[in-house]
């Protein structure tokens, strides 16, 4: 059926069947974040404007070319959301999360919103999953997050499409000295920068390493290098987190030419990358951002996080044919006829207190018994049950297993709760 209203480009439905990997990813984000001791935060899609320019940077290509931006009634200029972790901390000074001495250790799922070309994984309305901590300024808790990342692809069953790259921008100081030199050496080829980094030279000239244009590389390849300008400290804190992943039985590759998008990181940054997906690489990306907080208004306290597009993840997971659970009922109940219509509709909810957590489908639709237990075929329910008037007169039930054999059978409405258990349960 057409219709005259259709949705936005680059935002997408999810409708029945289509739902099944998001459960599936939503499960196993909400365990692994459970198993590790990371508690829920939710924001809000809107936020001022104020905040992304504050926190992201207003020469990043987010806040410049990418964010839904407009004045609501009150002339305010609100933006919806376009990445999440500048509304973390937002709220977590809000709220008081961040005292002297304490650690937070938050996760965040939900819709984000960015105003680029529609692309495999990115869409204008996407999702992110990520995780942030708040009070540690060690490599341990980066590599805490690094780990709970890879279990979560292990579980996903991606784990060995992934590769971990890892780099360091160090402090404050360490990207003054390291800025100067990049600003001499690209104003040296500024003839041969594009638009975009001619704009960034003087603005952000870290970003011009982040170019995915091809004409730059052979210039950037030849750039100055980070770790030159690194103090001791910083070296130390980057070798001591290597040291901590390849304990844990993950070897990450070293790319100098790592900086992320954003201005609030510092020290560590990293991204898993897959070969899986073309073009479309990065699946997962965070690091440190000791400086945020301050930038924020509160107090300075360490800060270290990571998110992945929910969709990537999900176009990966189609990549390796990683099979979804499908949502089946367990038990199918269905009526002979109408006058024990309203005897079935009391017992399917009668059988959805005697086992509950189990999903029970009552068939409202009356029909011959042969097209009824096709439907139940079909959803792929465990035992199926049957009334209708002669077993609403007795007080049974007619029941028939559909997975693993056994007989169809009469049972008493009293005995019901025995067979539905030796079914359903391990």
């Amino acid at each position: 059926m057409k219709t005259q209203f259709t949705r936005l480009r680059g935002m997408q439905d999810q409708v029945l069947g289509s739902v099944a990997p998001w459960q599936q990813l939503e499960r196993s984000v909400q365990q692994a974040m459970h198993a590790y001791g990371y508690g829920e935060m939710r924001t809000p899609l809107l936020e001022r404007t104020s905040l992304f320019k504050r926190s992201i940077g207003e020469s990043t290509d987010i806040v410049e070319k990418e964010m839904y931006t407009f004045a609501d009634r009150n002339d305010e200029l609100l933006t919806l959301r376009p990445e999440n972790t500048a509304g973390c901390v937002r709220a977590a000074i809000e709220n008081g999360l961040l005292q002297p001495g304490s650690v937070s250790r938050v996760w965040y799922s939900g819709p984000m919103f960015r105003y680029e070309r529609p692309q495999l994984g990115r869409l204008r309305q996407f999702h992110q999953t990520g995780a942030e901590v708040y009070g540690l300024a060690g490599p341990e808790i980066e590599a805490e997050l690094i780990l709970l990342s890879a279990r979560l692809w292990r579980e996903l069953g991606i784990g060995d499409a992934v590769q971990l790259e890892i780099n360091t921008l160090g402090d404050a100081d360490d990207r003054a000295v390291y800025r100067d030199k990049l600003v001499a050496y690209f104003s040296e080829h500024a003839d041969e920068l594009d638009e975009d980094s001619q704009r960034r030279l003087e603005r952000n000239p870290l970003r011009i390493l982040d170019s995915k244009n091809p004409a730059m590389q052979d210039l950037i390849a030849s750039a100055p290098a980070l770790r030159d300008s690194l103090s001791e400290a910083s070296l130390a804190h980057f070798d001591q987190l290597k040291a901590l992943l390849l304990g844990a039985g993950i070897t990450p590759i070293e790319n100098s030419r790592l900086v992320r998008g954003l201005d609030y990181y510092s020290h560590t940054v990293f991204e898993w990358t897959t070969d899986k997906l073309g073009s479309q690489s990065a699946v997962c990306a965070g690091g440190r951002y000791d400086g945020l907080m301050e930038q924020m208004g509160a107090k300075n306290m360490p800060g270290v996080g990571w998110a992945f597009g929910m969709e990537r993840v999900i176009a990966l997971m189609e990549a390796l044919e990683v099979t979804h659970e499908r949502a089946t009922p367990d038990v199918f109940v269905m009526v002979t006829d109408e006058v024990s219509s309203a005897d079935s509709l009391a017992l399917a909810e009668w059988v959805r207190k005697l086992v509950p957590g189990h999903s029970v489908l009552h068939n409202t639709i009356a029909g011959s018994l042969k097209s009824q237990f096709r439907k139940a075929d079909k959803s792929g329910a465990t035992v199926a049950l049957v009334v209708g008037s002669q077993e609403q007169a007795d007080g049974t039930v007619t029941l028939k297993p559909l997975l693993g054999g056994g007989e169809q059978g009469t049972v008493a409405r009293s005995d019901l709760l025995t067979y539905l258990e030796r079914l359903l349960l391990p």
